[in-house]
This record gives structure tokens, sequence and C-alpha cells, in this order.
């Protein structure tokens, strides 16, 4: 069987073969009834386009990447909604891929290899190492998303990232400021990675700002941010004496707290009375978690869009930009595990 054509659809909507490829892509100027009877004949005839003629035709396919390190954390797959919402009215589709921290793959990436109809990636790197894709950086249209642990001109990409430091002293602070004076930190991990040193910094510095003196025995190191790891790292400081056990815990993700909070419930702890809880990430999990988890809730609209707004830039333009760096906001969202009570998610 033929495959449909976009003259097959013109011809069942009875418009031209123009106004259906200005439909496909999105484009503007184009009235709502006449939309919506192309769309109606595209979903009769089941017209797909074809990434290889359009990328003949315009030079571009009209699919961009999004490589995430993992899929079953809720921030990332949050994030991944937002990028396609984002893209989707630029007449951009995105595929995503899962690079499970795999610096290999995360290269590979960044350079196009092995994709070849994509016009440009967004990336959240998490084991490459700058130096490695400050050498490829500049062969494909590439935006960074996350910590940046490098110089601005180092690496040349654009991206978008959160003030972690900041994300971590504002969670920290909160604690401090409910008269906590034991505070934990759940999230140092092993590999030293850069979410964990600048949360750790903005942790510290939060400390040192309310009078609280660091003491490393209540950051606890870890190996991933996970909830298995939140539990583990939980337990261990339940278990320390009376005088040292804290009486508030600053988890680096989401997952991480839900973890923490297990291990509390077990060890027969109050949350907030006995131990207070705070984290980073802004999901779903912490807004459904018994008690709500207080987050710093990153504003992944505003990264998703300006990541995807600076890759269409970068693809479609015919002369070099300069390269840029955005923060985008955060906030953070107190709820039961500080504020104690119940309170109604959706009154």
């Amino acid at each position: 069987m033929a495959a449909v054509t976009l003259k097959d659809v013109a011809e069942r909507a009875g418009v031209s073969i123009k106004t259906v490829s200005n439909v496909v892509r999105d484009a503007p100027r184009v009235s709502e009834a006449t939309r919506k009877r192309v769309l109606k004949a595209v979903h009769e005839l089941g017209y797909r386009p074809n990434p290889s003629a359009r990328r003949l035709r315009t030079g571009h396919s009209g699919l961009i990447g999004l490589a995430v390190p993992d899929l079953a954390k809720p921030y990332f797959a949050e994030l991944a909604q937002h990028v396609r919402a984002e893209a989707a009215p630029l007449g951009l589709t995105v595929l995503i891929e899962e690079t499970l921290g795999d610096a290999t793959e995360e290269l590979r990436l960044a350079t196009g290899v092995g994709a070849s109809l994509l016009d440009g990636v967004i990336l959240s790197p998490l084991r490459v190492s700058p130096d490695e894709l400050a050498a490829v950086a500049n062969e494909f249209p590439l935006v960074l998303l996350g910590e940046r642990s490098y110089e601005r001109d180092q690496v040349g990409a654009d991206h978008v990232l959160i003030d972690n430091v900041a994300a971590a002293r504002d969670a920290t602070a909160h604690l401090a400021g409910l008269g906590r004076t034991r505070i934990a930190a759940i999230g140092v991990d092993q590999q030293a990675s850069a979410t964990s040193r600048q949360r750790l910094e903005g942790f510290q510095l939060a400390l040192h700002e309310a009078g609280v003196t660091y003491d490393p025995r209540l950051a606890p190191a870890i190996k991933e941010f996970d909830r298995r790891n939140g539990l583990l790292a939980m337990r261990a400081l339940a278990a320390l004496p009376a005088g040292v056990r804290p009486d508030a815990v600053f988890c680096f993700s989401d997952l991480l707290a839900v973890g923490a909070q297990r291990a509390l419930f077990e060890a027969g702890l109050n949350i907030p009375d006995d131990v207070a809880v705070a984290s980073i990430d802004g999901s779903d999990e912490a807004l459904y978690s018994t008690p709500s988890l207080t987050s710093v809730v990153p504003d992944k609209t505003a990264i998703a869009s300006l990541a995807v707004k600076c890759l269409a830039a970068r693809i479609r333009s015919d002369v070099p930009l300069p390269f840029e760096v955005h923060t985008a906001p955060h906030w953070l969202h107190a709820r039961e595990s500080t504020n104690g009570g119940r309170q109604q998610l959706f009154p």
C-alpha cells in the first residue's frame, strides 16, 4: 500500500498542498476551520510526516532529542512533558532518550552520532566531563540542562539551570527558621557530582548564616538520589544518640526525602515534631507523599521553554549565535513535613 502524501490529504480536505504543509508544521495564518478540516483528513487517511523528506526540502527534520539520565525519576519525567509541550507550538517533535548517566551515551547524543535525523539535542549530562563536551559542543546544536561545573566559555553550548546553591540555601534556611539546630543533609554522593557539591554548599551557607555548626556526622554519603538511599541514610541518622540525632533533614531530591520519611516512620519518629523534612524537586511525589513534602520547586515550565527556544533559534539561524546561560526561577513550597497539621491538597 502506497504511503499517504500531502497531495492525498489536500485532495481529501479540498485545500492546496501548501495549506496542508502549513497545518502539519503548525504554521500561523491558517484559519481554525481550515485547520480542523485538514487535521480531520490527516486522521482519516493516517498521514504521517516523513522526516527525511522534510529535511530534503527544508534542511531540517523538525525532530529534536531530549536526553535525560533516568525517566523513572519524577523530576525528569515531568520535565519531559514540559519540553514536549513547549516544542509542539514551534513545529518540533521530541524524541526522548534515557542515558542512565552513562558518559559514553551522553557524549554520543551531544554530537548527534547515531541520530542523523535529529536537528539538535537538549541534554541533561550527569557523567560526561566538561573537557569532553567542550571538544564536541560546536559540532551539533546543543542545549545543556542542569548544573554547570565549568567556566562560562569553556563549553560551546547554551545552558539552562536553576541556582542550586540558592535553592539549597532556601530549603535549609526554612528549617533553621523553625528553630531546628541539628540539621542533617542527605545527598552528599560518593561521586561528588556537581548537583551534590552545589546543594551541599547552599546547605552549609544557610547553616553558617543561622549560626548552626556543620556536623559531618549528619551528612552521610549516599550512592544515588533515590528512595532506597534516602531510606538507608535516614535509618543511620535516626540511630544516632539522642543528643546528636537530627531534628531536621534537608534532602537533595524529593526521592531521597520520600525514602527518609519512610525510615522516620519505621523508627516511630513524628514528622515534623521530631524531625522536619525538606527537599528539592517540586515533583508530584512531594505533593502526594504522606505527610506532604516541603520542597523547593524549580520552574520546569520556564526550564523547558528556555531550552526549547534556545535550541530552535540555534537550529534555524544561518549565522553563529552567542552562547547563553539562563537561570530559571525557583520557590519554596512549605507543606506538612515542616508546617505540621493536615493540609487539603485541592480545597
